[in-house]
C-alpha cells in the first residue's frame, strides 16, 4: 500500500511541476522554494503540539489548493506559485513517507513512524 501511495503522490508532484510551467517564473524558482515549507518545523522549538499544528497547516493540500485557486481568481501569479509550491512539497514529502504529524512526537505521522524510532 505504501508503494501505491508513493506513486500517487509522485503523480501529484509531477502535476505541480506541470502547473508551475504555466506560471511566469524562471525554472530555478521551483527548486529554490521547494523546501521552504519545512521552515514550519520551527514550531517544534515551542513544543510538540505547536510544531505539529504549524507543520500540518503548512503541509495540508487543501490550503495549497485554496491559495492556488484564490491566486487564479485574483490574477496573482505569486499566490498561484505559493499554492503550487505547498502542493508540490507536500506531495514530495508524502511520496517519501513523511506524513502529517500527531501531537506527541515529530516522528509520529499519519503514514507511520519515521526516523530512528521506526
Amino acid at each position: 500500500m505504501k508503494q501505491v501511495i508513493a506513486l500517487e503522490e509522485m503523480a501529484m508532484f509531477l502535476l505541480a511541476i506541470f502547473g508551475f510551467s504555466y506560471l511566469p517564473f524562471s525554472w530555478w524558482v521551483f527548486p529554490a522554494l521547494l523546501l521552504l515549507p519545512d521552515l514550519s518545523m520551527l514550531g517544534y522549538l515551542v513544543n510538540n503540539k505547536t510544531g505539529a499544528i504549524l507543520y500540518n497547516m503548512v503541509h495540508h493540500k487543501a490550503l495549497a489548493i485554496a491559495l492556488f485557486i484564490i491566486g487564479m481568481c485574483l490574477g496573482s501569479a505569486v499566490l498561484q506559485l505559493v499554492g503550487i509550491i505547498l502542493f508540490a512539497h507536500s506531495s514530495m514529502d508524502r511520496a517519501l513517507g513523511y506524513g502529517l504529524k500527531y501531537y506527541d512526537a515529530f516522528s509520529h505521522t499519519h503514514l507511520g513512524i519515521i526516523g530512528k524510532n521506526k
